[in-house]
């Protein structure tokens, strides 16, 4: 008889940006996440579901349905779920103050940790100018994005065979295109700057594929990454410490299947 994994115990768990409806998506990795862990709180903070896919090609599997169940599961067993959508899914914007299946559905939550600090928690897309300016020159970026993941699928199954690690094409690419790492700078700062404004200690986000953990003049910048490159989640621990978990790199030290994602070290504070 095979036991069911034992499931790590959090005080709150953060996830975005899964893009569940694409090829792209790691919905395998995400779906074994949530089976093996347990939490007070689940915040998605958007880009759950990626609807500007669902209008074009509909991609969906087994694993995209184990993460939707696990999801609900988590919800009816009390957890509190909170659902704040993104730009890939903002038709459940319309929904707002709703509740579906136990998950609450919200712009925007404050999040208080155990040790006290207030934190803000948005998907922040309101936050990028191309997104919230030019939504023709987003799609043609979302069209480029979605090349270079399908031609990064390809490129590493060759690699797979060949006996070589996996090389992200779509991360190389943000390091050429001139002003990358100067917008996400700029992203993070915008970020940390309306938390600030607020009153608030720090802020937890996604949005722009950047797991990242770090002091900005005094406010906690916190991106949970996604589960398209990165494949990492952000859990706060009984203590009110929070850590980004790198759950292709823990899949891999306990003998999982070949994964397309790099490995990095955890990140605490």
């Amino acid at each position: 008889m095979r036991l069911p994994p034992a499931r790590r115990r959090y005080r709150t768990v953060f996830l975005s940006d899964i893009h569940l409806g694409t090829r792209a998506c790691r919905a395998d990795l995400a779906a074994d996440f949530l089976h093996r862990v347990e939490c007070e709180r689940l915040y998605l903070v958007g880009d759950i579901v990626d609807g500007w896919r669902l209008r074009k090609a509909w991609h969906w599997d087994r694993d995209h349905d184990e993460v939707i169940r696990r999801v609900v599961a988590m919800a009816r067993g009390g957890a509190e779920v909170t659902y704040i959508p993104g730009n890939h899914d903002e038709m459940l914007r319309d929904w707002l103050g709703l509740e579906l299946a136990g998950i609450r559905i919200a712009a925007e939550a404050e999040h208080e940790a155990a040790d006290g600090r207030r934190f803000l928690v948005l998907h922040g897309d309101e936050f990028d100018g191309v997104i919230r300016y030019g939504r023709i020159v987003s799609t043609l970026g979302d069209l480029g994005y979605d090349a270079a993941v399908g031609l990064n699928r390809i490129y590493n199954g060759v690699r797979r065979r060949l006996g070589y690690p996996y090389w992200s094409l779509a991360q190389w690419l943000k390091r050429q295109v001139r002003g990358a790492a100067t917008a996400i700078a700029r992203f993070e700062a915008a970020l940390a700057q309306e938390a600030k404004a607020r009153g608030f200690d720090g802020v937890v986000c996604g949005h722009i594929h950047q797991p990242e953990m770090r002091d900005i003049h005094g406010v906690l910048y916190l991106n949970d990454g996604d589960w398209v490159e990165n494949c990492t989640a952000l859990v706060e621990h009984a203590d009110g410490r929070f850590e980004l978990l790198d759950w292709a790199r823990e899949v891999a030290a306990r003998g999982g299947r070949a994964l397309r994602g790099p490995a990095s070290e955890p990140l605490a504070a």
